[in-house]
């Protein structure tokens, strides 16, 4: 038998780097000390090709444009609300959300019990916002977020968002369910460091959380409408751009200069306003015949499935 050195006449070897560094020592590397070598178990555990799952949305745009009846036409769905205004589309939902208690206690649900539901909504992310940061006022006692010192109080919603985001894993994980975040726009100026500072849309978010959501989600969605520009002579040698507009409603799915956009499946860079058609283009089948009137309802149909396909389905926020 073959005498190990003493641990004092050897030294140890610092592996890996940032939060997973560990020192061991070296004859711990020798694969004769186990009776199984770990990185043979991880090497017999490596996966190939593709393992869909379900997507992870999130469609931000102005009031009123139809995100709200894009999430009533996803599959099975069902509308986290935390804001008022639902009334007018035909969708399943839980009671209006007051506080982040409700909302988890709401996920919690979906992720224990059983239920129909294959796509869980949550309407919209910027009220939502609004209870995390209630949550943090209530947990530090102050009126007000910015009351917390140094600007700590929005490092601290970034924890509770992780909460939610957590659960949301959990119901896409364990229960298959897909998840679209709906959240309004707002216009920022953006410091890009190789051009002047510029305007652009993005979701109505504190720049962390909005960060933080846009890197979980697979894909980050801008719905707008159709805009096209004219030249007007005014005389005099002065002329004037006028913006005019269909009503055409639309999506975006690549970043640009005027948007925050992204996609991991290699959508086309716009499509219409449709649920249907987002959901051909992640199958990749033809988004017009997606987008062509849906059969009759059928009694396993769900009310929101049927409420997308009326070709008159009211626009919601």
């Amino acid at each position: 038998m073959i005498a190990r050195p003493s641990t004092a006449a050897l030294s140890l070897v610092r592996l890996g780097q940032g939060d997973f560094v560990r020192e061991i020592w070296p004859h711990d590397l020798d694969p004769t000390h186990h009776k199984e070598a770990p990185m043979s178990t991880l090497i017999q555990q490596v996966q190939k090709g593709r393992r869909p799952k379900p997507r992870r949305v999130l469609l931000y745009g102005t009031q009123g444009i139809g995100k709200s009846t894009f999430g009533a036409m996803a599959e099975s769905p069902i509308f986290v609300p935390t804001e008022d205004g639902l009334g007018d589309i035909d969708c399943e939902s839980f009671p209006l959300a007051q506080s982040l208690g409700q909302v988890m206690a709401s996920l919690e649900a979906l992720y224990t019990s059983e239920h129909p539901y294959k796509t869980i909504v949550i309407d919209s992310l910027d009220w939502l916002e609004r209870l995390i940061w209630a949550e943090v006022c209530s947990d530090k006692s102050v009126e007000s977020i910015e009351d917390v010192g140094y600007a700590k109080g929005y490092t601290y919603a970034i924890d509770k968002w992780r909460q939610v985001l957590g659960a949301l894993d959990a119901l896409r994980s364990d229960r298959g369910m897909g998840v679209i975040l709906i959240a309004h726009a707002k216009i920022e100026k953006f410091d890009n460091p190789e051009t002047e500072p510029y305007d652009r849309y993005s979701p109505r978010l504190h720049k962390l959380a909005s960060a933080l959501v846009q890197e979980w989600c697979d894909e980050v969605l801008f719905a707008t409408y159709r805009v096209h520009t004219r030249k007007v002579d005014e005389g005099f040698n002065k002329a004037k751009h006028q913006g005019i507009g269909t009503g055409e409603r639309i999506i975006r799915t690549v970043e640009r200069p005027a948007h925050v956009a992204k996609n991991r499946i290699g959508l086309p860079d716009e499509f219409p306003l449709d649920y249907r058609v987002f959901a051909a283009l992640v199958r990749g089948e033809d988004p017009l015949a997606a987008a062509s009137p849906a059969a009759p309802r059928t009694p396993t149909t769900s009310a929101a499935e049927a409420a997308g396909s009326e070709a008159q389905a009211p626009e919601g926020d």
